[in-house]
């Protein structure tokens, strides 16, 4: 098989996925052709393939903790709602003035996103339950809250590594001859020119309150929108019914990334700790409806199902996400872009090329993560032998990935993201992509100057 038809499925699911907006279509067709491929062109055995493919996926505990979760962060959500959670807080946030202007909520979101950089998941799921209501509120379009907290909650967990993502990227590097790999994972921060341009990119336009691009029109849509309707009540309730779980989720998840780390909390099980801390969550947002009394005490279980099937489309999507990841990963579509960086010519140019394939690699996969794992141990290598620091091309692969994710109608942050904003997927990835390409412009120069600064 050529190598280069190994990036046909993830092609027809990015060109199928933007022509007709359904990412259901765009990524069954590339579940299908990627196992048609790997069964040696049968499409019924591709066809059958792909159906044990997505058996496959309950195989891993990971992916199963991750569907779990959002599914149950669906009744969470629900519970919160009935019990008055969500109108209180928006109204004590406002009252207080803590988030009474557009600036104000868009700075206490991106905030929330930036303070809790322990897990994607969770910075994404609780920024976006506190924002929606805020947004809506003042008017404000969902896909500006699903950039916020897309841009915000990645860049910042690649920056402060005090999670698993530290912890895998540092194990990633342990294995080579490197005096210090901690050092080196370390010496990361400051050359993350991606994650530090886009989360730039978002506080300049919480604190100018301006927009660009597609995002702009969309904004001007949602004003225009609400302009002749009258302005609706956000309800009555107690912020503490919201507060308590929230609290409960994202404390609960630290605890149980330190427990279940020994610890430390950078040998922890992300997926583990966020779904044990989402199930408690949950069970405390039943309680406080249950003593609210606005709701039969024999209907909190159906309550609890309905806030399930709301997010059942969008957990489909994260479904067949990882389906056609770990087909391709079979197909061995990241190995093939991994290799285009082994073919540089040019010391100085390493960072940069890096960088972008390591973009290109993320986007087409739909995992920063994976790509990962594809190209530290390509880029370690070829920065020990060309003399680029190996802060730099780590930088360069880890920032990479981060922006393929940004870009990519297939990356599970950004379904996620999407899920969390309560908006639609494909408009999330259309308005966020200027942004993401802008930074991403930016931050190859930067790793050109940077490597012509360390190698010349």
């Amino acid at each position: 098989m050529a190598d280069w038809i190994t990036l046909l499925p993830p092609v027809l699911a990015l060109g199928l996925a933007v022509w007709t907006r359904n990412v259901y279509w765009a990524l069954g067709l590339a579940i299908w052709t990627s196992e048609t491929l790997i069964a040696g062109g049968n499409p019924a055995l591709g066809l059958l393939g792909g159906v044990e493919r997505a058996v496959s996926v309950f195989g891993s505990e990971g992916n199963t903790r991750i569907l779990l979760f959002c599914l149950i962060i669906g009744a969470l959500i629900e519970y919160m709602r009935r019990s008055g959670g969500i109108a209180g807080m928006v109204n004590w946030l406002v009252r207080t003035g803590a988030a009474g202007t557009r600036r104000r909520a868009g700075a206490v979101t991106a905030l929330t996103g930036t303070l809790i950089f322990v897990e994607t998941n969770i910075s994404l799921l609780t920024t976006g339950i506190m924002g929606r209501p805020l947004f809506d509120r003042l008017k404000m379009s969902r896909e500006r809250l699903a950039y916020i907290i897309d841009s915000t909650s990645a860049p910042v967990s690649i920056l402060i590594l005090l999670n698993g993502w530290g912890a895998f990227v540092l194990g990633l590097i342990a294995e080579y001859d490197l005096d210090n790999p901690l050092a080196v994972l370390v010496g990361t921060i400051p050359l993350n020119f991606y994650a530090l341009l886009t989360l730039a990119g978002v506080w300049l336009t919480v604190i100018s309150d301006r927009t660009f691009g597609p995002l702009r029109a969309r904004e001007e849509q949602t004003i225009a929108a609400n302009d002749d309707a009258p302005e609706e009540e956000t309800g009555t309730g107690s912020a503490f019914n919201m507060g308590v779980p929230l609290l409960v989720l994202v404390g609960g998840a630290l605890g149980f990334m330190l427990w279940t780390g020994g610890g430390n909390m950078l040998e922890g099980s992300g997926s583990q700790s966020i779904l044990w801390a989402v199930c408690i969550a949950t069970a405390v947002a039943f309680l406080l409806l249950l003593r609210s009394g606005k709701e039969p005490k024999g209907s909190l279980i159906e309550t609890g199902f309905k806030g399930m099937g709301d997010l059942l489309p969008a957990v489909t999507v994260i479904f067949l996400a990882l389906v056609l990841g770990a087909s391709l990963k079979a197909l061995g579509t990241g190995e093939v872009l991994g290799s285009l960086a082994g073919s540089i010519s040019f010391a100085w140019a390493l960072p940069a090329i890096v960088f972008v394939v390591a973009g290109i690699t993320s986007f087409t996969t739909g995992t920063s993560w994976g790509t990962y794992g594809i190209l530290v141990p390509v880029a370690i290598p070829l920065a020990l032998g060309s003399g680029v620091p190996p802060s730099l091309a780590l930088a360069a692969v880890l920032g990479g990935g981060v922006f393929g994710d940004h870009c990519s109608p297939i990356s599970d942050t950004s379904i996620i993201a999407s899920l969390a904003a309560e908006c639609d997927h494909i408009e999330h990835v259309r308005t966020q992509l200027p942004y993401a390409l802008s930074a991403g412009l930016l931050a190859v120069v930067s790793y050109l100057a940077a490597g012509i600064a360390t190698t010349l």
